[in-house]
């Protein structure tokens, strides 16, 4: 047998690697006929589905005891409530429908009110997604039914018709198709550099809302060029012995020494939590670090996040630069295995932290400088891992009670832009172009999708909620 030359060797695996557009467009239409874009209507509960409060239990073990029936009340409030803190629920219900083998870095759970405004290094604002807990690669129509079921179930929280509902759902995923065709078209550079401005979003929001509703907007938007940190300094400390402290407001938010049952305990974890501090400062970019050092740990205290995530262990960690003028609050998550996992691929990172930091880089156009990731020992003894950000990096969340059925849309539309642009970055873009096509046989069927999996999910907060009444779940409301 004649050996292959070097050079043909060489060009066959840079053919493999780097396939030419057509071959990619190709991909994806081979894909369409394989799983028909039609195939993603609907949603059935199989007989074998699994028990959604057998789910949300299993899921409760890992969390903090004392916290879960906080996260219990909340979900309860209402279908979206419910369906914003049971992620793992549908994830469990989307492994079984149709996927095209297409796959991207999911953000795991993209409901519409986990995108809002955010700050880019330079001090701008985007519009972003913002919550990474579960994310991990897999199918990017996970994602887009996560997005478009959220709409419906939201849609109906506000008693929108169903014709503006249909109207809101296919309209975010025709955004979705149509940015995603707009990316394929883009060169490599251009996607990832993409982003999508706050302040034209919030015009454009103004432009097509009513006096009052310009005014909530207008309101979001200036609460957005507000400095977080200054205001999380009013908000969130007070002066003990001449020195800023966090304020104790149990059990939402608990200070280090009341943790540990002693205020004076707290003398003896500093250290320990300087060292994670420097632990997690390793995890940083270069000039990243630089622009921690220049910061002093000052306090530490536990508190209540989210509604999803209640129950997960989180920490704000105070630090002061130049002079109390100068504070940096960081968020310390607890984080999880994803509920996406056991349906997809093991994350190729050990430490779940930096598995969401990982996937936060790799979705958002513009990221917190100050994302990182530890591995540390709870209070309880067992060893967790964690990820680290700047606290309320979200500058501006969309009011979605106030908003009527043309701001909903403007909404999706958004949020389905951002998602086609985040899916770019990570997955074969020309491929999901060409699979979605033209025609909106796609965004119909997916609405169908979000039609049926809101009746399941409604259907699912009923017994959910008559399980707090029976005793069977327990439940704190009102915190």
């Amino acid at each position: 047998m004649t050996p292959t030359p070097p050079n043909t060797r060489r060009a066959r695996r840079q053919r493999t690697s780097h396939p030419s557009v057509s071959e990619r467009e190709a991909r994806g239409k081979e894909a369409r006929k394989a799983v028909p874009r039609s195939s993603h209507a609907g949603f059935s509960a199989p007989k074998d589905r699994r028990d959604p409060l057998e789910l949300l239990a299993e899921q409760a073990r890992t969390r903090e005891p004392s916290l879960v029936p906080i996260r219990h009340g909340r979900m309860a409030v209402s279908p979206f409530s419910f369906f914003r803190g049971s992620a793992c629920v549908m994830a469990a219900d989307l492994a079984p429908t149709p996927r095209s083998g297409i796959e991207v870095q999911l953000c795991g759970d993209a409901h519409l009110a986990n995108f809002g405004g955010f700050a880019t290094p330079d001090g701008g604002l985007v519009f972003d997604l913002g919550d990474f807990d579960e994310t991990v690669p897999g199918p990017w129509e996970w994602d887009v039914k996560r997005l478009a079921a959220s709409l419906e179930v939201a849609a109906r929280e506000r008693d929108f018709g169903g014709k503006a509902r249909r109207q809101i759902v296919t309209g975010a995923v025709a955004r979705y198709r149509a940015s995603m065709r707009a990316f394929a078209g883009m060169r490599n550079l251009d996607v990832w550099y993409a982003q999508t401005d706050f302040d034209g979003t919030v015009d454009e929001l103004r432009s097509r809302l009513d006096s009052a509703g310009r005014k909530r907007a207008e309101k979001s938007a200036a609460k957005a060029s507000q400095r977080e940190n200054l205001r999380a300094f009013s908000h969130l400390t007070e002066v003990v012995d001449g020195e800023p402290r966090l304020v104790s407001d149990p059990p939402l938010l608990v200070p280090i020494g009341e943790s540990v049952h002693h205020r004076g305990v707290s003398d003896a974890v500093d250290e320990p939590i300087r060292k994670l501090l420097r632990a997690y400062r390793d995890t940083l970019d270069r000039d990243s670090r630089g622009l921690f050092a220049g910061y002093r740990y000052v306090d530490l205290a536990h508190k209540v996040v989210g509604v999803g995530s209640v129950g997960t262990r989180a920490w704000i960690v105070l630090l002061l630069g130049r002079d109390e003028d100068d504070p940096l609050f960081l968020q310390v998550k607890e984080a999880q295995r994803s509920v996406l996992e056991p349906f997809t691929h093991k994350s190729a990172f050990r430490n779940q932290g930096r598995r969401v930091v990982e996937g936060q880089r790799l979705m958002q156009a513009a990221g917190d400088s100050l994302l990182g990731w530890i591995h540390a020992d709870g209070m309880d003894g067992r060893e967790r891992d964690f990820y680290v950000r700047q606290l309320w990096d979200c500058k501006a969340s969309p009011d979605i009670d106030a908003m009527d059925p043309t701001a909903l849309g403007l909404l999706g539309d958004l949020c389905g832009s951002v998602l086609a642009r985040a899916h770019a970055r990570s997955g074969d873009r020309v491929a999901i172009g060409a699979y979605l096509g033209r025609g909106d046989r796609f965004d119909r069927a997916v609405h169908e999708f979000a039609e049926d999996y809101a009746d399941q999910n409604e259907r699912d907060h009923k017994a959910f909620v008559k399980a707090i009444k029976d005793g069977r779940v327990e439940a704190r409301e009102g915190i």
